[in-house]
């Protein structure tokens, strides 16, 4: 099983290059980075960890930056989002951060695709909450056309482009490896089987009983019964655990850092280093 981790980046953290190399130095397979563009004061949206809100959120890093940063230092590290607010952004700008990215690290990237769960930080983009998941999916579409072989045309109620020239292109083919967050359910199950290679279940509860949904809806879209790959993020380890990931199948998982100082990070890598 390759052992990923993921943290908040923020000013006050340990500094993105720093960590890139321990990771890639102690043999770690990847580093996640999560998105939030703001938070609004107003916090009227629950946290859906609780509240009070911890004070990374508001100080979180844009994740193409602290990613970039993580891939210029090292050779073999993967690099990811987790996630990225698809509605939050521009697709024809995304389109083109992501596939630079992708291209830069010489196809270590893969884009974690979310929907959010604070309104008023999704409302400060425009986003239509009640129908932001068809957006995402309108969204995903027009990327994908940018990211084609040959210049192609997408049509959407949310998201448009006429065919265009736009390089580079993804390393790995027609997108990046493209994993999807969200809870469980046959909605969500349907738009990864119809846009994305597998799911990203933050803490990895109640895989057992989900799994067999999420290939139900595979199967129907006519994927390939290799996948798809289901990858529990942002997990506190222990042993019991790991092994219940590894006896479901699944060949990778994210471990969760603390958002904190240089020393108290390294702490909790070599702790995390026993499951290497």
């Amino acid at each position: 099983m390759r052992i990923a981790t993921t943290i908040f980046l923020t000013d006050h953290s340990v500094p993105a290059v720093r960590l890139a190399r321990e990771l890639e130095e102690r043999g770690f397979d990847g580093l996640y980075l999560p998105e939030h563009t703001h938070i609004p004061v107003s916090r009227r949206t629950p946290a859906p960890m609780g509240d009070p809100l911890p004070p990374e959120y508001g100080r979180t890093l844009d994740p193409f930056v602290g990613l970039a940063a993580a891939a210029a230092v090292t050779e073999r590290l993967g690099v990811g989002t987790g996630i990225t607010l698809v509605a939050q952004h521009d697709p024809i700008v995304l389109a083109k951060q992501v596939a630079s990215l992708d291209f830069l690290s010489g196809g270590r990237f893969t884009l974690g695709v979310g929907f959010g769960w604070n309104v008023e930080e999704a409302a400060g983009h425009g986003v239509d909450w009640p129908r932001r998941r068809d957006l995402v999916r309108d969204r995903m579409a027009a990327m994908r056309a940018l990211w084609a072989p040959e210049p192609t045309a997408y049509q959407g109620e949310y998201a448009s482009v006429e065919a265009s020239h736009a390089w580079p292109k993804p390393v790995s083919g027609s997108r990046p490896r493209t994993l999807v967050g969200g809870a469980a359910g046959p909605v969500l199950f349907r738009h990864i089987a119809e846009y994305a290679d597998g799911w990203l279940p933050i803490g990895g509860s109640g895989l057992k009983e989900s799994l067999p949904g999420l290939r139900r809806a595979w199967a129907e879209a006519g994927r390939d019964p290799a996948g798809p790959q289901v990858v529990p993020y942002a997990v506190r380890p222990n042993p019991g655990k790991l092994a219940y990931f590894r006896d479901l199948g699944l060949e990778e998982v994210v471990l969760q850092l603390p958002s904190a100082g240089t020393a108290d990070v390294l702490r909790a890598l070599d702790d995390h280093a026993r499951y290497l």
